[in-house]
């Protein structure tokens, strides 16, 4: 299981104060984890992680990309926000050596992007999948007429089977999957975006990939029984969102997720996103930042370091590498770096990771911190779904919906007011 410190938070907050606020928010909390509201069941569908992943569904999405990876060159992901960051997050991290090369769109409106992608698919294999929830979403909407006559043009009456839409019961993309024969399947109606990870949103590209997604729904399931049979005063999740709450009384802004693993970088943007939609309403919540370390430790690492003191910092550290490159001795030329001949590069990188957190701490940044034991599919199922529990709980806290985005209709209604 992953494992948590929240030690330092605990020491800067008091764990008094986070142990008061657990229990002054107990009947709260005991309704988050109990009660199914008629609202809730809008938006509850990610919170049992076994009602989407069904092995009738499972196998349906093994045994197409299956197909996929026998028969394509390229398979194009068509989404935008949570029907591509879940999937992208893990595949980016974890994607297997195969012949399927794995494409974004749908997820911009530039011209230059659509005029690359379409050169790049010329005389090859293509395969593509369209996620969208309702299909009114303009970038996965253009993306897909302008892909479907690429596809028309290179298939004819073949394009059926390449093409595989990805939306709810009784939406246009539904419509249009029955019209064309297209494989269709299901967004749940009852979980956002964001929190569709776990669902054939984010499944069904991941097995494309090659990566076993019965592992990541083994995973999330574990966290799944973890933290539902945890008690609240040794719940890291709940532990962790009071935490966030508090923080936010104290006057706290912002909160980075950094991490000394680059294959984590696509995993941040999803974790951005999740606490952005969630949490960033009624002029409230944590601005979400991410950091991939080393390298961001030359950049905002100083504004981190000796800026405003209104900004915490959670880390996640992987203990177990794929392979351990050991630096070797170097005779012909004196560079000053012997100190770290024989050291392995995941010895140096723990020695960076501590400094930082000891450096970042003793400047008055709190830092909590998750280790993954390795990067496998199991431990990215765990990942996702605590950090979706643990968003649910710092949102409600908060006295905000943390399933609804209005925010984000703003720019649209005034967009398609000058398209229509």
């Amino acid at each position: 299981m992953l494992k948590y410190n929240f030690e330092n938070s605990l020491d800067f907050l008091g764990s008094d104060r986070v142990l008061s606020s657990i229990k002054k928010n107990e009947k709260m909390l005991e309704q988050l984890f109990l009660e199914k509201t008629e609202d809730k069941e809008q938006v509850f569908g990610w919170f049992n992680v076994e009602k989407w992943t069904t092995p009738e569904l499972v196998f349906k999405m093994k045994e197409k990309a299956k197909e996929i990876q026998e028969k394509a060159d390229i398979f194009v992901l068509v989404g935008v926000g949570g029907s591509n960051n879940g999937a992208r997050s893990i595949i980016k991290a974890l994607e297997k050596q195969t012949k399927v090369e794995i494409i974004y769109a749908g997820n911009n409106l530039s011209s230059n992007a659509v005029c690359r992608l379409l050169e790049k698919l010329k005389g090859k294999s293509v395969y593509i999948n369209v996620i969208a929830k309702n299909f009114e979403t303009l970038e996965p909407g253009l993306s897909f007429r302008i892909l479907r006559r690429f596809m028309w043009e290179q298939y004819g009456d073949n394009i059926s089977e390449r093409v595989i839409v990805t939306g709810t019961l009784g939406s246009q993309l539904n419509k249009l999957a029955n019209e064309n024969d297209y494989l269709f399947l299901p967004f749940p109606e009852d979980i956002g975006g964001r929190y569709s990870v776990l669902s054939p949103v984010g499944l069904f590209p991941t097995a494309v990939a090659g990566i076993d997604i019965e592992e990541i729904i083994r995973g999330a399931h574990d966290m799944e029984q973890s933290l539902k049979n945890t008690s609240f005063r040794e719940n890291p999740g709940v532990i962790y969102g009071v935490i966030r709450n508090l923080l936010e009384e104290r006057g706290f802004a912002m909160e980075f997720l950094s991490s000394f693993e680059p294959d984590l970088k696509y995993f941040s943007k999803w974790w951005v996103q999740l606490f952005a939609e969630s949490e960033g309403k009624d002029h409230t919540g944590l601005y979400p930042v991410a950091c991939s370390f080393s390298e961001d430790l030359h950049s905002v690492g100083q504004y981190i370091q000796s800026g405003k003191r209104n900004l915490a910092e959670v880390f996640l550290q992987v203990e177990k590498v794929e392979e351990n490159y050991i630096v070797q001795l170097d005779t012909k030329i004196k560079d000053g770096f012997d100190y770290l001949n024989h050291m392995g590069v995941k010895a140096i990188n723990d020695i960076a990771f501590n400094a930082t957190v000891k450096a970042h701490v003793d400047g008055g940044v709190p830092c909590n911190i998750i280790m993954i034991p390795e990067l496998t599919a199991y431990y990215f199922g765990q990942l996702f779904y605590f950090f979706q529990f643990t968003c649910y709980i710092s949102g409600t806290l908060n006295g905000i919906n943390p399933f609804d985005q209005d925010g984000v209709e703003a720019y649209k209604k005034e967009m398609f007011r000058n398209l229509k």
